[in-house]
């Protein structure tokens, strides 16, 4: 695991330097912080935002499973930036302890999601510590466990020969 932390110039490129996402399933829009082990995030909501509902005047909670994906998987980006290799797909597996203190992240305000890897295998299995933030407030939080193998595609080829 790298030692080294992101630089602000590093910080300020367009998230889809660090993640294999495209728009429009984008969903977090600026890296804030980068440590060792650990990144925040911002999300703005805009009428724009995927899954926006306008019944709701905002994103359904449910959503924020996939914010602390997303910055999971931004953090691995930076890592792989900073080591000179390749963005990886990575898989979302599940959620542990998930608490959703609020009902929709609403129009105009940012949220912040804070990623703290906790766990990490060889093989590239990591549970993460993940809370999300509305000013200082924590609206929801959990442990979310991810799969980032080595060669993505061989992994995928294996898989479909083994079902």
């Amino acid at each position: 695991m790298p030692t080294r932390t992101a630089n602000a110039a590093m910080l300020a490129q367009d998230i889809s330097t660090f993640i294999p996402h495209r728009a429009p399933m984008i969903l977090i829009d600026n890296l804030l912080e980068h440590y060792p082990d650990s990144l925040i995030t911002e999300t703005h909501i805009r009428p724009d935002s995927a899954y926006f509902d306008r019944q709701l005047n905002g994103v359904p909670n449910y959503v924020g499973i996939e914010y602390m994906a997303q910055s999971i998987a931004a953090l691995a980006g930076v890592e792989a930036r900073l080591d000179h290799e390749g963005i990886r797909v990575g898989f979302l597996l599940g959620t542990r302890k998930l608490q959703m203190h609020i009902d929709t992240f609403t129009l105009g305000e940012s949220y912040r999601t804070q990623v703290t890897r906790l766990y990490q295998e060889e093989s590239g299995l990591a549970v993460f510590d993940c809370h999300i933030y509305h000013q200082d407030t924590l609206v929801a939080q959990a442990n979310v466990n991810v799969f980032q193998p080595q060669d993505t595609q061989t992994y995928i080829n294996n898989s479909q020969v083994n079902n």
